[in-house]
């Protein structure tokens, strides 16, 4: 078990025994069983970081900077780790695990993306090995708080979709909106000590040098370029600009690793409140490794935990740790229970001392919305790019507004923004569970549309307007075309009767994010809002919500037969249509059938198994999911009886 800590810790993230972090202390581990690995990462605190670390060895820690995550330095330093401990015994190279939050999680994800492989600094991929030869593979892995794209984890344009793959390219063009107040803090926590990282037991000292960067020029490392070049502002058009992108993408971020190979069975957890890696940042990966490997056990668990603004409750984490030893007991320790493939959100409360959330589970984060709130508006607004109140700004900016997701607000409309508010809600009122849309026409004038944001924000306000909290927020650069559509980064939240859903529109979000450096204005027209909602019949003042096409689970019927080829499986649903279907015998998989009838050969008859146990995993083309498996006896070697085959 590898566990990797976060950017500014070390080691001892995991090594006080009276903490478990967000993945438990190396010793739970240890007890469980594990052979457990932790150590420091590349130019932090005792590896190169410190200025006696460098001292004492001057030719060691000479290139001994932090690459920041780098697939070809960070992740291959894990592997090379990994490979040693394996040659010494120490490790079983098939049972390989990684873990780790935040710095520690985007590269578990890093890792996952490689599984097999590891990235030479010249960006080639090469099989896995241990320094004396032994081909490796991770077995499971488990990213907690992580991102998957880093260029839009620190900069996003609004055009992720939570529920589905975007296509190429579309998340960098245009570069987004650089998240200022949070970006810059990570920058000096990666040189001064802004929290523990000493060893266990030693005083902490805050503001003391625990970071090595890279010297100015030193190419893909020297990152604090990067930051000042995004500080300055739009237009993101230049060069330096386009290559400081490239490199986060390229070197950085675990979904543009080649994706021809599956990753191992993968465990995430994300927060619905965390301002730096939003959820978006775990569905980015999972849409598409579903899509392309659908045979790959996949778990998602959200909610109110991670970065700043999240509340972190105890229970939340509490069933974040339980997930995270589930997962690995299984697919690295061979445990008899088999964790679901599920989708558990939990939602958010307040205040912060309050317990917390109801917990759903679904096939899919799409399944977890039974419902859709719809709310339009003919009126026209403008947007200026000077609106807002700086005050509600600062009030819920994640690294210098004191990171409380549960921040109350005045309700008062703030100048130069667009307001929409939805009627108050009835009955027992409703349960966002997914990402708010917002669809309009932006007309945008005074500056190039690339080089302008639109920042949403959605508010729970009191009954009598006694107040508000942020539920929802997102960054957006107008397109410039006929109609623009974008989402805001998903929650999960109930709107109690009597509160109103507002949705808010704003030339910035600043401080969270950075304001553009020119003037603008953008006249809003048409819009239409969707919240994705758990209850099928929401109502919200006289109207209701409108119900989505059913989310649960497919209803598969999997029927086997001998064949003159062999063993052959075929699929059915009820009541719905299938778009992918793939076959899987004894948890390898065989085939992926994306046409009707959806049958298959899976088990040749010159097999000498006895009976083999054959799973087959559904899309539906409603986007419903589901899984039907069944024990069968293998087909023996047919013997020819005229023009029969029996067998």
């Amino acid at each position: 078990m590898v566990e990797l800590h976060g950017l500014g810790n070390s080691k001892y993230e995991y090594l006080d025994p009276g903490s478990t972090a967000y993945t438990d202390n190396a010793f739970a581990w240890a007890r469980d069983g594990y052979a457990v690995l932790t150590y420091t990462a590349r130019g932090f605190w005792g590896s190169c970081g410190t200025p006696e670390s460098r001292a004492a060895s001057p030719l060691g820690c000479a290139g001994g900077y932090i690459h920041l995550a780098d697939v070809r330095y960070e992740a291959r330093d894990t592997q090379e780790l990994i490979g040693r401990l394996v040659d010494e015994g120490v490790a079983d190279g098939s049972r390989i695990g990684v873990t780790g939050d935040s710095y520690g999680g985007g590269q578990s994800f890093e890792l996952a993306a490689l599984r097999d492989r590891t990235k030479l600094p010249d960006g080639r991929l090469v099989p896995w090995r241990s320094p004396r030869g032994t081909p490796l593979s991770l077995a499971a892995a488990a990213a907690v708080i992580p991102w998957t794209d880093l260029a839009y984890a620190i900069a996003p344009n609004g055009r992720t979709r939570a529920n589905a793959v975007s296509p190429a390219g579309a998340e960098v063009s245009p570069i987004g909106v650089f998240k200022a107040t949070f970006a810059n803090a990570i920058f000096a926590a990666a040189q001064f000590a802004i929290g523990p990282g000493q060893p266990v037991g030693d005083p902490f000292v805050p503001g003391r040098p625990i970071g090595f960067l890279a010297p100015p020029g030193s190419g893909d490392a020297d990152f604090a370029s990067d930051v000042a070049r995004a500080d300055a502002g739009e237009p993101y058009t230049d060069p330096a600009a386009r290559a400081a992108i490239e490199r986060q993408q390229r070197n950085r971020s675990a979904y543009y690793v080649d994706p021809s190979h599956a990753p191992p069975p993968l465990f995430v957890g994300s927060g619905f409140t965390d301002d730096l890696f939003p959820v978006d940042e775990a569905l980015r990966f999972v849409n598409r490794a579903r899509r392309d490997h659908p045979g790959t056990p996949i778990s998602l668990l959200f909610g109110d935990f991670g970065h700043q603004r999240a509340s972190n409750k105890a229970a939340d984490r509490k069933r974040l740790l339980e997930a995270v030893h589930a997962w690995f007991d299984h697919y690295v320790r061979g445990g008899a229970r088999t964790p679901t493939n599920d989708v558990t959100a939990s939602l958010q409360t307040c205040p912060r001392s309050a317990p917390g959330g109801a917990t759903f589970t679904a096939p899919s984060f799409a399944a977890l919305a039974r419902g859709e709130i719809r709310y339009q508006s003919s009126d026209s607004h403008t947007v200026l790019s000077t609106g807002g109140d700086p005050r509600i700004g600062a009030a819920i900016d994640p690294a210098t507004g004191g990171g409380d997701a549960c921040a109350v607000t005045s309700a008062a409309a703030e100048p130069g923004t667009a307001t929409y508010l939805l009627p108050a809600a009835t009955g027992a009122g409703f349960t966002l569970l997914g990402a708010p849309s917002v669809t309009a026409t932006l007309a945008v004038t005074g500056t190039p549309p690339a080089s302008t944001q639109l920042a949403a924000r959605l508010w729970d306000v009191k009954p009598g307007g006694a107040g508000q909290t942020l539920v929802a927020r997102g960054l957006y650069r107008p397109s410039g075309g006929a109609a623009d559509t974008f989402e805001l980064h998903a929650n999960g939240w109930h709107f109690a009767a009597g509160h109103v859903a507002k949705l808010e529109l704003l030339g910035a979000d600043a401080p969270y994010g950075r304001p553009s450096n020119g003037p603008f204005t953008i006249d809003v027209r048409r819009l239409a809002l969707k919240l994705p909602v758990r209850e099928a019949g929401a109502c919200v003042g006289s109207g209701c919500a409108s119900a989505v096409p059913p989310r649960g689970a497919l209803r598969l019927r999997l029927e086997t037969h001998c064949a003159r080829a062999g063993l052959t499986a075929t699929v059915t649903a009820r009541g719905a249509r299938l778009r992918r279907v793939g076959f899987y015998v004894d948890r390898r998989a065989v085939s992926v059938d994306r046409t009707p009838p959806f049958s298959r050969t899976v088990l040749r008859r010159r097999s000498r198994k006895g009976r083999v146990r054959v799973n087959a995993r559904a899309l539906g083309v409603d986007g419903r999911r589901g899984s039907a498996s069944r024990v069968a006896a293998v087909c023996v070697r047919a013997r020819r009886s005229g023009a029969r085959f029996t067998g």
